[in-house]
C-alpha cells in the first residue's frame, strides 16, 4: 500500500489532477482501518497465548483452526516441512512415511493436501 501511496502522490504532483489526491486519501484511511485489524487480530493472538498457551501452539501449529476462523471443512496443516512425499511428490512407497522420516502428519492421515 505504501506503494500505491507514492505512486498516487507522484501523479498528482506531476499531473496536478485532484483525483489523484483524493484516491490517496481514500487509501490512507483504508490503511488505517487494516492497521487496526491487524491490532486486533496481534491483540487476540496475545491473548490466546497469555490465557491458553496450549491451543495457542496447537493453532500455531496448524492442528486446529484459530479462534474465529471458520471450522467447517478445517484442514490440519502439513507438519511434515509442509511437504508430503506421498501426496507431494507422489513417492507410492512413501505412503507411511513423510519427508521427516516420521509417520504420515495428521493432515496426511485425513487425506489433506496443501
Amino acid at each position: 500500500m505504501g506503494n500505491a501511496a507514492m505512486a498516487l502522490r507522484a501523479a498528482h504532483v506531476r499531473t496536478g489532477t485532484d483525483r489523484y489526491s483524493s484516491i490517496a486519501t481514500e487509501l490512507r484511511a483504508l490503511v488505517t482501518r487494516v492497521r487496526e485489524l491487524e491490532d486486533e487480530a496481534r491483540t487476540a493472538m496475545h491473548d490466546l497465548h497469555a490465557t491458553d498457551p496450549e491451543r495457542f501452539a496447537r493453532c500455531r501449529d496448524g492442528h486446529e483452526p484459530w479462534p474465529g476462523e471458520i471450522q467447517a471443512g478445517f484442514i490440519p496443516r502439513h507438519t511434515c516441512k509442509d511437504e508430503c512425499l506421498y501426496h507431494d511428490r507422489n513417492v507410492l512407497d512413501a505412503i507411511m512415511q513423510c519427508t521427516c522420516g516420521r509417520p504420515p502428519c495428521q493432515a496426511c492421515d485425513i487425506g489433506g493436501k496443501l
